[in-house]
């Protein structure tokens, strides 16, 4: 079970890293005009705050509160937000590593991290369509998106 979190995990990171390899500034200080929305870059401060918190909160028992890596100026930085996507990713993947398979509150946090992990792709789709970005060749195939709509 923990191999296969550790490889979900990782291809749900990999399709991160591919989007941001692509975005600009001023694509990840985009919003959906007309619509109530963050940021693509506060999609992404999300995500990098659950790759934060939930392992936070396995570890100690119990939620510790939401924290991220990057404040409102990172997330319109590409750097920084390619850099805090790679060290979050290493982070959980060591936590990852070191569950005990027995150990069913660590697991229920792995798997919501996950759902977290994939409930904010589909999120980032409806922005790349929206916005007119284009999408990655990864989320093309991973997602089969027609790319003419």
């Amino acid at each position: 079970m923990i191999a296969l979190l550790r490889r979900r995990f990782d291809r749900a990171h990999s399709l991160y890293a591919d989007l941001a390899d692509e975005l600009t500034a001023e694509q990840l200080g985009s919003t959906l005009a007309d619509l109530p929305s963050n940021t693509i870059g506060g999609q992404l401060w999300c995500v990098l705050g659950a790759r934060e918190s939930y392992p936070r909160a396995a570890v100690a028992g119990e939620w510790q509160g939401f924290t991220s890596p990057l404040d409102a100026a990172g997330v319109t930085d590409p750097t920084a937000v390619r850099a805090a996507l790679r060290a979050t990713h290493a982070d959980v993947d060591a936590w990852l590593g070191s569950i005990d398979p027995a150990d069913e509150d660590s697991l229920t946090y792995a798997l919501a991290l996950l759902e977290h992990e994939t409930q904010h792709h589909g999120q980032l789709i409806r922005y790349l369509y929206g916005l007119g970005i284009p999408r990655p060749a990864s989320w093309q195939r991973q997602y089969a998106l027609d790319e003419e709509s």
